[in-house]
């Protein structure tokens, strides 16, 4: 129930970004990741974790994640914002994407016993976290969150392509 509220934040975060709402998306997408992280600490203290429970989790983050960064393009093609509406459908397709291929490389190098080196910050709490800070700072700029949508477009993407090039070396091997 944990996770499926903070999934439903984390999805609401996304509305009211679309809305224009962009220090109140902040907020709400605060409480989701504090939840979200709260979940699976408390299912390991009542003792009802499961595979099926942190597969659920990983799921809705998914949906949480490209909720928020949908609404994040949303907040900035409605704003006089100096850049095509084009440009920034792009950044925001690299940016749902990078995030997506972060969890499933990761996944699919664990289950391939493929080793991608040291942790990156490209993880599902260092989006949320950018796309929060960066909303939280829409109070004084109302362009602020395209900082977050850079980096969300450009980090996440590197840090694939850096994958890449290490599975694509450890097969060589």
């Amino acid at each position: 129930m944990i996770t499926l509220f903070s999934s439903s934040l984390g999805v609401s975060a996304g509305v009211a970004f679309a809305l224009g709402w962009g220090w109140l998306a902040g907020c709400i997408a605060a409480c989701s990741q504090v939840l979200d992280g709260v979940d699976g600490q408390y299912a390991r203290i009542k003792g009802i974790q499961c595979k099926g429970g942190a597969f659920w989790d990983s799921v809705m983050d998914r949906y949480a994640d490209g909720a928020m960064m949908i609404g994040l393009v949303i907040y900035l093609v409605r704003l006089p914002f100096p850049l095509p509406v084009w440009l920034l459908l792009a950044m925001g397709f690299l940016a749902i994407t990078g995030g997506n291929l972060i969890s499933y490389s990761s996944a699919r190098a664990e289950s391939l016993g493929i080793d991608l080196g040291k942790p990156t910050l490209a993880s599902k709490g260092t989006r949320s976290t950018v796309m929060i800070l960066c909303a939280w700072g829409s109070l004084f700029w109302a362009g602020f969150p395209i900082v977050a949508l850079c980096y969300l477009a450009l980090h996440p993407n590197l840090v694939v392509i850096r994958r890449l090039a290490r599975a694509l070396g450890a097969s060589e091997s």
